[in-house]
């Protein structure tokens, strides 16, 4: 009740009715006529408080600065350097802040930084990367220049770059350039301007396409390989034990939720949801989804996970059968046109379509860009695709990955392909000569498998059994010390 005195009075009265409250109008620092600039920082507030993932860095942008083009402005860290671009370096403290926050789930990669650091394993590395820039991404980048890296960075999404990360990075010292909502032409100037610069050459790359997680490049990786045109060694991260069992699943099991929820505001339960695909990203979506009392089919081509949806209780379906009847269809495969125009045409009104797998091909989106439909912007990364009858689709971060875009991740996932990453790194520039062909390759088990997986158990507790030394050589596996 202090803090509302300061901003409401009573007025005294010696009858006996009821007090009137008013502003007390001195102390107002609202205008009665917000100026123009006011309007449109209040309208914007509004619209995207459900999807912003940081309203504390966000505070300190103010409306003139939203409408400037980082290219178009020249700024400098502390250090007096000017080798980066982002939205705004000022909201380096509120990064600063997101980071450590990261930081105390990502207990594995933090552990690996503090055994490694006074060898410094990567020392005259020259790294980099293009990836999504969150507070989960900047702690692996701040392993790999604690290990000896120098790093420069850009955004393999246009929309899921957290802005004040960007700029703490920059304030760190890392030329990154990237910053949330970038146009087509923004996105590869930003790679232009991470690679290409003078007098500093990378002799390692972190980016889809050479340091992998993701299927369908995994493929892409293989055709090259198989025409003798991939040039490198390149390590698959995407089919390590880690990866597969922990983030494509329980990562995707959660953010599939948050992601839906900040965009669209949909209760769940009740709803009819076709989930395209049942890999480790299809699980984890429908588990999810499921569980909050949606009816879930399932659409998939490969057999064996077709029976596996089948097990677990969902009914397996061609897309075709119910796209008149759902009210939500998420993509989680990695493949092109999963969902297309002449489907997109039969849905019916009010239903949302999203994607959870990584490419931005597995929705037809560019068959929507034609003059007969109109394209209304709701939020942040929401858009209404109205058609001629006035039928409108609900499209979430233009057919781009929702969960990025669209919200956050969980950390404590992360941290466990981060540190895969970070020793598939070490691996390719410590190995010997020879042993690395130009060819993908799997990161060694003993090295991407159980050992920083025991450092994260460890860190909630010390249930896990421990293979005797008989054990382990009737199993096949090395001996693990600890009580049974």
């Amino acid at each position: 009740m202090g803090e509302l005195s300061s901003v409401f009075s009573a007025v005294p009265t010696h009858k006996p009715v009821k007090k009137q409250i008013q502003f007390v109008e001195d102390k107002q620092e609202f205008s009665r006529f917000p100026t123009k600039a006011g309007r449109r920082s209040l309208s914007r507030s509004i619209s995207q408080s459900s999807t912003d993932s940081y309203s504390s860095a966000a505070s300190c942008t103010d409306s003139s600065d939203d409408e400037t083009s980082p290219r178009d402005k020249t700024q400098t860290n502390s250090k007096s350097s000017t080798d980066f671009c982002v939205k705004n370096i000022k909201q380096a403290e509120f990064g600063r802040r997101e980071i450590e926050i990261a930081q105390q789930d990502m207990s594995a990669l933090i552990s690996l930084r503090k055994r490694a650091q006074s060898e410094k394993p990567l020392a005259g590395a020259k790294i980099v990367g293009c990836t999504h820039i969150t507070a989960q991404t900047a702690v692996l980048i701040e392993t790999l220049v604690a290990l000896g890296a120098q790093c420069r960075w850009t955004a393999c999404n246009i929309y899921s770059t957290q802005n004040e990360v960007a700029a703490a990075l920059s304030e760190l010292g890392v030329a990154v350039f990237a910053w949330k909502g970038e146009s087509e032409d923004d996105f590869w100037w930003c790679i232009d301007r991470c690679v290409n610069t003078e007098g500093w050459q990378p002799n390692m790359v972190s980016l889809p396409l050479l340091f992998d997680k993701i299927d369908a490049n995994v493929h892409s990786l293989r055709v090259l390989s198989k025409a003798g045109k991939l040039c490198v060694p390149a390590m698959n991260v995407n089919d390590s034990v880690t990866k597969q069992k922990f983030d494509n699943l329980y990562c995707c099991r959660e953010s599939i939720l948050d992601g839906l929820k900040r965009t669209t505001d949909v209760m769940f339960g009740g709803k009819q949801v076709v989930v395209c695909g049942y890999g480790e990203v299809g699980k984890g979506c429908s588990a999810a989804l499921k569980a909050l009392g949606a009816i879930v089919y399932i659409t998939e081509i490969d057999p064996i996970c077709a029976l596996q949806a089948c097990m677990d209780g969902f009914r397996v379906v061609k897309l075709n059968e119910v796209i008149r009847l759902v009210d939500v269809i998420i993509t989680c495969t990695g493949n092109k046109n999963v969902v297309t125009r002449d489907q997109l045409d039969r849905m019916k009104n009010g239903s949302i379509v999203c994607n959870m797998g990584h490419s931005n091909t597995e929705i037809d989106v560019a068959s929507l860009r034609t003059p007969e439909l109109t394209w209304e912007r709701v939020r942040s990364q929401v858009d209404h695709v109205i058609w001629p009858d006035g039928k409108r689709v609900i499209l979430l971060a233009e057919g781009r990955l929702l969960n990025l875009s669209c919200s956050t991740v969980p950390t404590f996932v992360l941290s466990i392909t981060a540190t895969t990453q970070a020793l598939a790194l070490i691996e390719l520039y410590n190995a010997p000569e020879g042993r690395y062909k130009q060819d993908v390759y799997l990161l060694p088990k003993k090295m991407g498998g159980c050992s920083h997986i025991r450092t994260l158990l460890d860190t909630h507790s010390k249930l896990h059994t421990c293979v005797c030394t008989e054990g382990g050589v009737f199993m096949g596996v090395s001996d693990r010390k600890g009580d049974s």
